[in-house]
Order: C-alpha cells, then structure tokens, then sequence
C-alpha cells in the first residue's frame, strides 16, 4: 500500500455543485449522479465540499429548508491531497483531520476524490501475508500517535 498512490485508486466521478444553488438541487443532482458528495464552486475558486452526512448532520438536524443555499452547510476551506501522493499519506490526512473524503488536485484543479471505502478496498486486495503486512504498519502507526 505504500507503494500505491492516489491516482491509482480515486474516482474521477466528482460533481461540483454552484455556491447559489440550493440544497434540494444539490440533493437531486447527489442521487441521479449517485455520488456522495459535492464540491462546492464558484465562478474562479473551489470553495468547499458537501457530503452525505452533511445533510444529516448540518441540515436535517438543524432543520435547513431545500430553499436554503449549499455553500451555507459546506465544510471549507477545502482539504485536498495531491495526485502522486500515496495511499498511506491519504490515511493519514483523513486521520488527523476526522474525514472520509479527499478530493484529489493535479496543477491546482480537482481531478477525483479518495474514500476511506477507497483504502479498504485496496488494503483487502492481495494475499493473506500482504493483509499481515499492512495491518502490522496500521497498528505500529497507531502506536506512534
């Protein structure tokens, strides 16, 4: 997995969404694309990301109509990693920061978006002594913290 980067793995299916539009838009746009979430722009910047417990946890438990603009429930400023980073350094923003999406940047420009359903995924490929492998490394790494 150290050897695996960002690009190998991240999904190249990422809906962005207008800082004007609203929630009830934004909301129909996640289920006909079946993404989880959305990244919030504007005209010349990306400004934040919207996931699908953003509209548990920041909209229908605070009670936001569908009227109510999308860039007033995203998270911002955005955390990125970069394209050739690896998937261990992913983890470990993901960790620091409490998420379980990244969207992903080549030359500034957001180009797919890693999951920690990503990593497990990756993390369960291969033979019973890779398994070994990377779980002894998660748990030498929780160790250091």
């Amino acid at each position: 997995m150290e050897n695996t980067f960002v690009n190998q793995i991240m999904s190249k299916n990422v809906l962005t969404v207008k800082v004007s539009e609203t929630l009830e838009e934004v909301a129909k746009k996640m289920k006909e694309e079946n993404v989880g979430c959305v990244i919030v722009v504007d005209k010349i910047a990306t400004l934040g990301i919207v996931t699908e417990r953003d509209f548990v946890t920041k909209i229908v438990a605070e009670r936001k109509t569908p009227h109510t603009k999308i860039f007033e429930v995203m998270s911002s400023p955005l955390i990125t990693i970069k394209s050739e980073s690896t998937i261990w350094e992913a983890a470990e923003i993901m960790k620091e920061k409490s998420i379980h999406k990244l969207p992903v940047i080549e030359d500034e420009e957001i180009v797919g978006i890693i999951t920690t359903t990503d990593i497990v995924r990756i993390s369960s490929v291969g033979s019973d002594s890779q398994m070994r492998k990377i779980c002894d490394q998660i748990l030498m790494r929780m160790k250091d913290d």
